[in-house]
């Protein structure tokens, strides 16, 4: 089997109220369960935001840090989950439900996940 990286982003900015974050997380619970208990799931995390990032570039023999993110824009990646599937149409099946899971009430346009496969991730 492959492994997938699924990438939630979302947009910048304040997080969305506690009650719709609240259902979120129990979804997103919810999902991570099943998917370990599909043997589909491998690892996710949850990333603070783009403002604690330090990019590191090596420049002149030294290291170069500086603060925030690579590049700038309206979204970033907020958290990540590595999957197990098949083939990629296995992936993209976990992929929209994972869409589901982290679209708000009356939001129609919902998160957008990234689907990826890991390079050389052939696992049993």
């Amino acid at each position: 089997m492959t492994q997938y990286l699924l990438s939630i982003y979302q947009p910048d900015g304040e997080p969305p109220p506690p009650e719709q974050l609240q259902k979120v997380m129990q979804d997103m619970h919810a999902f991570i369960t099943d998917a370990q208990a599909q043997g589909a799931w491998v690892f996710n995390g949850g990333l603070f935001p783009p403002s604690s990032a330090t990019v590191v570039r090596h420049r002149a023999g030294e290291a170069l840090l500086t603060d925030g993110p690579f590049t700038e824009g309206k979204e970033h990646l907020g958290g990540f989950i590595i999957i197990r599937a098949a083939d990629v149409d296995g992936a993209l099946a976990w992929a929209a439900r994972l869409a589901k899971v982290v679209t708000l009430p009356g939001d129609a346009a919902g998160l957008p996940i990234e689907v990826r496969p890991l390079a050389h991730s052939s696992a049993s």
